[in-house]
């Protein structure tokens, strides 16, 4: 991972389920960066959704910090944050792999509330909207994030992860550049 300059503001992008909110509080602890969870700034207490406004009034503020790791896709805001980002991290991995892990999580935090998530947004069972958003992610919001990545200037970073062998050899390889 030879970079020029360092990862300061590094969005992190991709399916439900693929890794996201893990690798930005990894990032955040070995680049020593502050993490923002997008689905914590979205939701509220009860699963209750922010307005528009108040999210993208939110997103607007946070994007302008010096220094984040920040996950999630809501591509409304997208572009917004992706002028910001220096490093785009593109989880693309399968949709087997991704409602497996889902699955995965559900298993072991039902009842719980992930550090990723807001308060009062415990583990559910997943409804059939949001396993159908995790099915159709290849067609449907795959070809957003693709076409917005196509528009980052030369100076920005992408690093396209597609398989779970892509994402270890990725954190290797940083932790690596990290040491040296």
């Amino acid at each position: 991972m030879k970079t020029k300059e360092p990862m300061k503001r590094i969005l992190v992008i991709g399916n439900s389920g693929s890794g996201k909110s893990t690798m930005a509080m990894e990032l955040g602890r070995l680049l020593d960066l502050p993490v923002i969870h997008l689905d914590r700034v979205f939701w509220k207490p009860g699963w209750v959704e922010s307005s528009k406004e108040e999210f993208d009034a939110s997103v607007r503020a946070l994007a302008k910090r010096p220094r984040w790791v920040m996950d999630g896709n809501y591509t409304r805001t997208l572009p917004l944050r992706l002028k910001r980002a220096d490093t785009v991290i593109f989880f693309d991995l399968g949709r087997w792999t991704c409602l497996f892990r889902i699955y995965k999580r559900v298993i072991g935090d039902y009842g719980k509330v992930r550090q990723d998530m807001a308060p009062g947004c415990p583990e559910k069972l997943p409804d059939w909207e949001f396993l159908k958003f995790i099915w159709t992610f290849p067609s449907v919001i795959r070809p957003c994030l693709t076409q917005a990545i196509s528009s980052m200037s030369k100076s920005q970073r992408l690093i396209h992860l597609r398989s779970t062998a892509h994402v270890s050899a990725f954190l290797e390889e940083l932790n690596l550049t990290l040491k040296t």
